[in-house]
C-alpha cells in the first residue's frame, strides 16, 4: 500500500522494507483511530453534567487492560517476526559473499560524491593526502599496486542491473548520509570510519543519491545520480571512462 507514495522499488530488498513500513503505518492508523474514539467517548461519558461531583475511586476497566496487552503483542510480532529478520538479512550478508558482486567506493565531501571504481584488476589503488588536488580529489596514487587502471567519477555512479553491489563509504570532511530512496538505502558517512551498504539493483533507469544529513550551506545541492543499465552498457561506460582517464 505505502509503496504507491514512495519511489519505485529499484532493489531486491525494497519490497521487504516497504512491507515493514506498510504494517507500521497500519498499526499507527488503528491506534490513532482507537485512541481517538476512546478519547471522544471519555469526554462524553465523564462530562461534568453527568458527574458533577468528583469520584476519588479509579474506574476498573478490564477491556482497557486487554487492549494494552493486545497492542504489545502485535508490536512484538511486528518487531521480532518481520522487522528484525529484514534488518538481519541486510546487515549480516554482505554482497561480497556473491562471486558476481561489484565493490565500489564512494567518498563524500562538501558538497559532492566521488565514485571510485577498482578497474579491470578488481583492486583499489592507494590514496594519499599529499596527492589530493582539484584534478585528483581522492589523492589516487596511480603508481601503487592496483591503481593504474582505477577510475574516479564525480556524482555519476553506474551499476549493472541484477548484480549485487557493495558500496564502501567514507568522508573527507564532515558527517554525510548516503541516501538512495529508490533502493531503500540510507547509511551515515562518518569521517575516519569506513561503512558499507549493499543491495541488488532490479530496475533500469536513473535514481537520485541525496545527502540525508545536514552537512553545510551547500547541503541542498549535494546530489548524484545512479544509472542502472544492462551489463553491456555498464562495460561500455567503464571502457569510455578508461579511455578518457587513463588513455586506454
Amino acid at each position: 500500500m505505502i509503496d504507491h507514495w514512495l519511489p519505485a522499488q529499484a532493489s531486491a530488498h525494497a519490497p521487504d522494507i516497504d512491507l515493514v513500513l506498510t504494517l507500521v503505518h497500519w498499526l499507527m492508523l488503528v491506534l490513532f483511530v482507537g485512541w481517538g474514539t476512546y478519547f471522544v467517548w471519555a469526554l462524553v461519558r465523564f462530562r461534568e453534567r453527568r458527574h458533577p461531583a468528583p469520584d476519588a475511586e479509579a474506574p476498573r476497566a478490564r477491556p482497557a487492560l486487554w487492549t494494552e496487552i493486545g497492542v504489545v503483542i502485535v508490536e512484538g510480532v511486528l518487531l521480532i517476526a518481520i522487522a528484525l529478520p529484514v534488518w538481519f538479512r541486510q546487515t549480516s550478508a554482505p554482497a561480497t559473499s556473491d562471486p558476481s558482486a561489484i565493490v565500489l567506493r564512494v567518498v563524500a565531501e562538501q558538497f559532492a560524491w566521488n565514485i571510485h571504481y577498482p578497474g579491470a584488476d578488481g583492486r583499489f589503488g592507494e590514496t594519499r593526502l599529499n596527492l589530493v588536488s582539484p584534478t585528483n580529489p581522492l589523492g589516487l596514487d596511480r603508481s601503487s599496486p592496483g591503481g593504474a587502471d582505477d577510475l574516479v567519477t564525480l556524482d555519476d555512479l553506474h551499476l549493472p542491473i541484477g548484480r549485487p553491489v557493495e558500496i564502501q563509504l567514507s568522508s573527507k570532511d564532515v558527517i554525510h548520509s548516503f541516501g538512495v530512496p529508490a533502493m531503500r538505502v540510507k547509511q551515515d558517512v562518518t569521517p575516519g570510519l569506513l561503512s558499507s551498504v549493499w543491495f541488488t539493483p532490479t530496475l533500469a533507469g536513473q535514481f537520485d543519491i541525496a545527502c540525508s544529513q545536514l552537512c553545510g550551506l551547500g547541503h541542498y545541492r549535494m546530489r548524484a545520480v545512479i544509472t542502472v543499465e544492462s551489463a553491456a552498457e555498464y562495460e561500455a561506460f567503464l571502457a569510455t571512462e578508461a579511455e578518457l582517464q587513463i588513455g586506454r
